[in-house]
């Protein structure tokens, strides 16, 4: 077994470079941080391909015509998070600075001997800087792949470079460092392992406002103001991206622990596991007993609502909890797509606020409820919650950082969105919406063999578009 351990850590060493080559004989100390540099690039490489995910989901929940539009801009805003957050978005958000933002570590230039000093907040973990980089920026990434859900098959190109931009410099950053960075969330203790609040409920509300200010695509709602319901084209393509984002979430919330050492970790990756099987389950059974059929469309979202609302808990609780608290996740996210949908009539085609919104509020809260003595004192943050007799304070912790989060997240997106709108416009033109996104902004379908004249397409010509075709 010894000789096991000696030929890994070995292993590990030729594949970190920098730490073979520190010392002629590698230490005890340099094993432990390439093991624990290895687990964070995996974790890392597991939260990027959740952006598969998120492409086929969300393609496969709306129409044909806009199919290649929306995965396409999966690549397209994951490349504008990177450049942005190496830039200025990873320093706001754990650089030194204040108790509400970072100001230093710029562009990630930092001497290495300096690095710890800078990003104090990350300093817990031994792993390279490029490594947190890399984790950190993936998660970026996932939060602004949220907000596209919300304006999904009507909103401009032009909106995702400049929100984009935008939100990964001064919206994201800002509740990172309030929250993970050393900001004043985190010296009250608030609990979010690895993100109810920081990454799904930042990407949640900001769809919300989206939604909100581009109105309801068209046909969605009758003059009687009933909701008409508008299918994906591809169930399948949905079903492969949340077993793809299922499978990502290992990295998102076991990755968290920024380490390999101790092995915390696979103690994280069962939680997240119980409570997104519990989630599709309840989901399932909600909307068979709601809408009198067993529809495949809840029970994806169920999943995927659990396991934002277990991102925040997942270190914190008990398993028991982490079912109960898929659970109720799963069931909140049906009562909350049908109440936005039909009630409020907010047209949000793919429940980005419901599934990240909603169960980001229920995940955060649930810490204060559930939130284990032996868990806390091991992860050293926060107070257990009111069911372990901690009381009302982590709960109250927990709400304030939920009320505060929200309401920074939505003012600054209503401007950022509002500025766009009166500028260069939000929402592309009737003819272009009923055309669809993939012919009217690139030129090009995802289906050309389903368009008329085999989807040979060009700008001005007078080739005759039947939305009937396109639908």
């Amino acid at each position: 077994m010894k000789r096991t351990i000696s030929w890994m850590s070995g292993m590990m060493l030729l594949a970190t470079p920098g730490l073979a080559l520190a010392a002629d004989e590698p230490t005890v100390k340099d094993a432990i941080q390439a093991v624990d540099t290895v687990w964070v690039l995996v974790a890392a490489v597991l939260v990027f391909l959740m952006q598969a995910g998120f492409a086929l989901l969300e393609a496969g929940a709306t129409r044909m015509k806009n199919a290649g539009h929306i995965a396409g801009k999966n690549v397209l805003s994951f490349a504008i998070v990177t450049l942005v957050f190496w830039a200025v978005g990873f320093a706001i958000s754990f650089g030194q600075g204040n108790n509400y933002i970072g100001m230093s570590g710029w562009f990630l230039n930092v001497a290495e001997d300096k690095v710890n000093d800078i990003f104090a907040s990350l300093s817990f973990s031994s792993v390279p800087l490029g490594a947190k980089f890399l984790f950190q920026v993936v998660f970026a990434g996932v939060s602004l792949a949220i907000m596209w859900g919300g304006i999904a098959e009507r909103a401009k190109l032009i909106v995702y470079f400049v929100f984009g931009t935008l939100f990964t410099a001064i919206i994201y950053p800002v509740i990172a460092h309030w929250v993970w960075g050393g900001g004043w969330l985190s010296t009250l203790g608030m609990q979010d392992f690895a993100g109810s609040t920081v990454v799904h409920l930042q990407g949640g509300v900001a769809a919300l406002v989206g939604a909100i200010l581009l109105g309801p695509r068209i046909g969605k709602y009758n003059k009687d103001g009933t909701a008409n319901v508008i299918l994906g084209h591809n169930t399948v393509y949905s079903v492969l991206g949340v077993i793809i984002l299922w499978f990502g979430w290992f990295g998102f919330n076991a990755g968290s622990t920024l380490m390999a050492n101790g092995v915390f970790f696979p103690y994280v990756a069962m939680t997240t596991n119980l409570a997104a099987a519990a989630g599709a389950v309840a989901a399932l059974l909600t909307a068979w007993v709601v809408l009198r059929k067993p529809d495949i469309g809840y029970m994806l979202n169920g999943v995927l609502a659990a396991l934002v609302a277990i991102t925040a808990s997942c270190a914190f609780v008990k398993p028991w909890a982490a079912v109960v608290i898929g659970a109720l996740a799963g069931i909140f996210m049906v009562i909350s797509v049908l109440f936005f949908d039909r009630i409020l009539r907010i047209d949000d085609p793919v429940g980005a606020f419901s599934v990240h919104g909603m169960a980001g509020i229920w995940g955060t809260l649930s810490t204060g409820f559930f939130a284990a003595p032996d868990l806390v004192q091991k992860l050293g943050v926060g107070q257990p919650g009111l069911f372990y007799g901690g009381g009302w304070h982590q709960l109250g912790i927990q709400f304030l950082g939920i009320a505060v989060s929200f309401a920074f997240v939505f003012v600054a997106s209503f401007l950022i969105l509002y500025a766009i709108k009166v500028t260069v416009g939000l929402r592309i033109s009737r003819e272009e919406e009923i055309i669809g996104l993939d012919v009217s902004e690139h030129g090009v379908s995802g289906y050309p063999e389903q368009l008329p004249h085999g989807g040979d397409y060009h700008p001005g010509s007078n080739m005759e578009f039947r939305p009937t075709h396109l639908a």
